[in-house]
């Protein structure tokens, strides 16, 4: 188990999809865990999530408002902490494109700060949240957040005698999640019109609790170092417009600015560092002390092919329309019914 009585974690981002699904989960798992800190800078948020978990019930949550960009806060927040899910961030596309200092004050500098931070406060675990828009980036925000990839990797080389493992986990389109495309579609079906930006399009699929549940695996496995990729579906953007609004109208609108067809979350180049791990994917540092890491432990790494990519649109497993149905009903909205 990743935690138990004595541990002691933050979130960055606690306030967000991810962070209040990771705390609810956190709180039905581990109900004894010491301390839960939730580091975020919206105060109406916090203040929201305040309410549903009141401190008379929930003594051992811990609200910290404070920004990633403030590494003087962000040790203050730390103090005490052995385990860290890093999950703030500026994630939409167009507006990195428009705001790109902004995103990477956010993403870079505040992953730096982070890292420096955690090994300030002697931090054990530090996990930080990706996404397959780092992959081959072609657009502002997935190139701040290769940066930040690196910076947690590269962690691992600057913690001396530290007893501490940086890791990263990279994931695709979370279900749901605030600014994505499904509760987008939703909201347009109401007035008839889905606005498909390429026919062509695939994203991969993942939802909440799932994402939860790979950082809970990874916290237990990690070696540190590596950058986890999870092995899931893609669906194409026509089958989600046809599983909401079957008779709405679809006008093509063109893709925005910094979009891509398909994405990737392992590229050919990266197939040379990258083991199966079975529902997972892991890509190593090519210096190989990973690897010897996972010999140690009795564990034989299983080298992909050479050349092998992992993209939203040669992925062999896509959602169905119905299969798109069923899970909006579990994860986004159990009344939804196609318009």
């Amino acid at each position: 188990m990743p935690f138990n009585s004595s541990s002691r974690v933050l979130i960055t981002g606690g306030t967000g999809s991810f962070g209040k699904s990771f705390v609810s989960e956190v709180l039905k798992r581990y109900h004894d865990i010491q301390r839960l800190v939730i580091y975020s800078r919206d105060e109406l948020k916090q203040w929201e999530l305040q309410q549903r978990y009141p401190e008379c019930r929930f003594p051992q949550l811990r609200f910290f408002l404070g920004d990633v960009r403030d590494r003087d806060r962000l040790r203050r927040a730390l103090e005490g902490v052995d385990t860290v899910v890093h999950a703030a961030a500026l994630k939409q596309v167009p507006a990195a494109e428009y705001n790109p200092i902004e995103f990477i004050n956010t993403n870079v500098l505040g992953a730096e700060n982070v890292v420096q931070a955690c090994l300030d406060a002697k931090v054990k675990r530090v996990l930080a949240l990706s996404t397959d828009k780092a992959a081959a980036p072609i657009n502002l925000y997935g190139a701040t957040k290769l940066c930040s990839d690196k910076l947690f990797i590269a962690a691992n080389n600057i913690k001396g005698a530290r007893d501490v493992r940086f890791s990263v986990v990279r994931y695709g389109n979370v279900m749901g999640s605030r600014g994505s495309v499904i509760p987008f579609f939703l909201e347009k079906a109401k007035f008839g019109v889905l606005p498909v930006t390429d026919p062509a399009m695939t994203r991969f699929n993942i939802s909440l609790s799932e994402g939860v549940a790979m950082v809970f695996w990874v916290l237990e496995n990690a070696m540190g170092g590596e950058l986890f990729v999870p092995k899931i579906p893609s669906y194409r953007i026509t089958d989600v417009a046809e599983a909401i609004g079957p008779s709405c109208e679809k006008p093509i609108t063109g893709i925005r600015p910094g979009e891509k067809i398909h994405e990737e979350m392992i590229t050919a180049s990266d197939s040379f560092s990258t083991i199966d791990l079975g529902d997972y994917y892991a890509i190593l540092p090519s210096d190989g002390r990973v690897q010897q890491l996972y010999l140690e432990a009795g564990i034989t790494p299983n080298p992909v092919p050479e050349g092998f990519a992992y993209n939203s649109g040669s992925n062999p497993e896509f959602l169905t329309v119905e299969q798109l149905r069923a899970l909006i009903r579990e994860h986004v909205d159990p009344a939804f019914q196609p318009l």
